[in-house]
């Protein structure tokens, strides 16, 4: 080779390097889209476990018709099948309160973050753990 082809193949290296890295970093930037746009308040392209606890928060409030501060499974409207409520009501007393209904949220939370980020990007809430999370903050 000669030193002007040289030349030319580290141009072309380079290139692909920087415009790889700037496609990761927009792809990690990347805002998502409606309607999980409103999980994300910051608009840094994920969803922190804080975040997701403020919409299951809201979630919960919408659910709770009655004003009892606890939750039925009917009034659940599909967040909980008949089969896992049992096991999101601890005390067994037939509903689940702000505190369990917190709790279900941050053990869907873990299970969705696989990279251990302590946050949540589309590809993790488009995953199944990530879908059962959104069932109760959607």
């Amino acid at each position: 080779m000669t030193h002007q082809n040289v030349k030319l193949m580290q141009a072309v290296c380079l290139a692909i390097a920087v415009c790889g890295f700037v496609a990761v970093r927009a792809e990690a930037a990347a805002p998502l889209k409606p309607p999980l746009a409103a999980l994300d308040p910051d608009k840094d392209g994920t969803v922190s476990l804080d975040e997701a606890k403020a919409a299951a928060d809201k979630k919960f409030d919408t659910l709770d018709v009655d004003h009892d501060g606890t939750l039925t499974l009917a009034e659940t409207k599909g967040a909980f099948l008949k089969s896992t409520f049992p096991k999101a009501d601890p005390d067994k007393d037939k509903t689940i309160d702000k505190a369990e209904w917190e709790a279900q949220v941050e053990q869907r939370f873990k299970a969705a973050d696989t990279d251990r980020d302590g946050t949540l990007d589309a590809r993790e809430l488009a995953s199944p753990a990530g879908k059962s999370l959104l069932r109760l903050l959607q």
